[in-house]
């Protein structure tokens, strides 16, 4: 009968570390997306700092390219307000208007000489479009994260540890098709 006892508690032992394990995992993977939506969250507002010094430089010489310039203000309202209610779905959305203008006015500056020869503005076009750049490795990473957890917490056995503890499923940071597609450069200088 002492046998019998000792076998249950190994088997117990070891369903409760099995158990520590998988919980401990899934804090780990948790975190991971947490941090990597930190990553995301300090390069927007870097480049959210450094647009409306852009818009400002661009104002000097682009009087007639008002449109382009409000699209930007307008779009990084719209990221800052996504970013503020931690809205992974809206803030995809509105960066695709932020890029999408953002490559319209440095589109539209390569017909103002000198606003492209202006240091301000070869600066801060040569800022953005680094933070643009750590941006979309970044989201990469993100989603990375963001899939590993998603995935863990559907498998077997994490899924009955992830239901108990209240895991929950993280939503991936997409664009829409129109910012994956190719820009039709001639439709910018019309």
């Amino acid at each position: 009968m002492d046998y019998y006892w000792w076998i249950l508690i190994a088997v117990l032992c070891i369903s409760a570390i099995y158990s520590i394990l998988i919980y401990n995992n899934l804090v780990t993977l948790k975190h991971s997306v947490s941090k990597s939506w930190s990553n995301i969250d300090i390069l927007l507002k870097q480049r959210h700092d450094e647009l409306p010094k852009l818009v400002e430089t661009c104002k000097q010489y682009m009087g007639y390219e008002k449109g382009a310039l409000e699209a930007i203000i307008k779009a990084r309202s719209s990221v800052s307000s996504a970013q503020r209610n931690n809205d992974v779905k809206a803030l995809g959305a509105a960066e695709t208007q932020l890029r999408m203008g953002l490559g319209n006015l440095f589109a539209l500056a390569e017909a103002y000489p000198d606003l492209k020869a202006n240091q301000s503005f070869q600066h801060l076009q040569t800022r953005i479009t680094g933070i643009e750049h750590n941006i979309a490795d970044r989201r990469e990473f993100y989603n990375d994260s963001v899939n590993l957890n998603n995935v863990r917490i559907e498998q077997f056995p994490d899924v009955i540890m992830a239901r108990v503890m209240g895991f929950k499923a993280f939503d991936l940071l997409e664009f829409s098709e129109t910012e994956k597609a190719d820009v039709d450069m001639k439709s910018l200088f019309k």
